[in-house]
């Protein structure tokens, strides 16, 4: 089998494509080595073994919840289809559709694993402590992920034998298997001179999405402490899954803000995105209805203030 290029694969569903095509428009933008790898979409749309799961009950943390392919997030359990499209060979690098390059990924395609399958870094907060890696980046050496096979894994979570927690942390695998890379290549809604990908991970401030009802499904786990999670679990017994989870807000740094809509400008500047793309997904409600203008009042120059040497 002929070597394939390393890869970047952006996962993503319907409410998260213009994401998707701008956070491959900035992995291509901000490298000098575009033309050494390939950027590819992993989308929902395309694996009907997930649509078919439609409003069943699958385990989550221990419990029991119904799948939705329309939630915001539903594209999450695609992270780990790389080594699959890869045929078993290469590199790979996976992200969500809301991690942006600032910097050059190709450094990271082409870092030494030391031996690790998988590299990422720990969640932050509870779930940190609790030894839940961060998926939504991740480094892939292919060839030693054979046992990643996600329709048969998909399918354990409906039969109560795979719990989506423990898959989407890494739990289920060999922890000597694992390296951790700095947290520049995943960085939580943290910009700086240092930032390689930024991640627009908080959901509730997501830049697309200031003052719209939340359409994602909060985690909650069963903990005694604190006592949100009660909260959680009875309001979703009694409203359903978006009930009373309130409005998104603006991100608490306009930088950021800035950043993704100066992206947006050039991605309409270069005519990868058009006014009426951008007024669909404002119709849908999947971006912000004052998105135009934003890209208007931003300054050209955004996007490429904070490009890493």
């Amino acid at each position: 089998m002929a070597t394939q290029k390393p890869c970047v694969f952006i996962h993503t569903n319907h409410k998260q494509w213009l994401g998707a095509l701008v956070s491959k428009y900035s992995f291509e933008r901000n490298s000098q080595h575009a033309a050494e790898f390939d950027v590819r979409f992993i989308h929902t749309k395309d694996y009907p073994f997930m649509h078919r799961r439609e409003g069943e009950l699958y385990l989550r943390d221990g419990d029991k919840r119904r799948w939705l392919n329309d939630d915001l997030q539903s594209f999450t359990p695609l992270r780990f289809m790389p080594p699959e499209l890869m045929g078993y060979q290469g590199r790979a690098v996976v992200v969500d559709p809301d991690v942006f390059a600032v910097g050059d990924v190709w450094e990271l395609l082409n870092r030494d694993m030391q031996g690790a399958a998988v590299m990422c870094r720990p969640k932050s907060g509870s779930k940190g402590k609790r030894g839940c890696l961060a998926t939504s980046v991740m480094l892939l050496d292919c060839a030693r992920l054979r046992h990643w096979q996600v329709e048969k894994q998909f399918s354990e979570m409906f039969e109560f034998t795979r719990d989506y927690m423990d898959w989407v942390c890494l739990k289920l695998e060999e922890r000597d298997t694992i390296g951790l890379f700095e947290t520049r290549w995943n960085d939580f809604d943290h910009l700086d001179k240092d930032t390689r990908l930024l991640h627009n991970t908080t959901s509730k401030t997501h830049p697309c999405k200031t003052c719209w009802r939340v359409d994602y499904r909060p985690a909650d786990t069963f903990q005694l402490f604190p006592p949100k999670h009660w909260f959680r679990r009875a309001r979703r017994a009694m409203f359903g899954d978006y009930g009373f989870t309130g409005r998104y807000k603006a991100h608490p740094d306009p930088r950021q803000e800035q950043f993704f809509f100066g992206l947006v400008r050039e991605c309409l500047e270069k005519g990868v995105v058009t006014e009426d793309m951008l007024r669909e997904e404002m119709k849908n409600n999947h971006l912000r209805h004052d998105a135009l203008e934003l890209v208007r009042r931003v300054p050209p120059s955004m996007a490429a203030e904070y490009l890493t040497a």
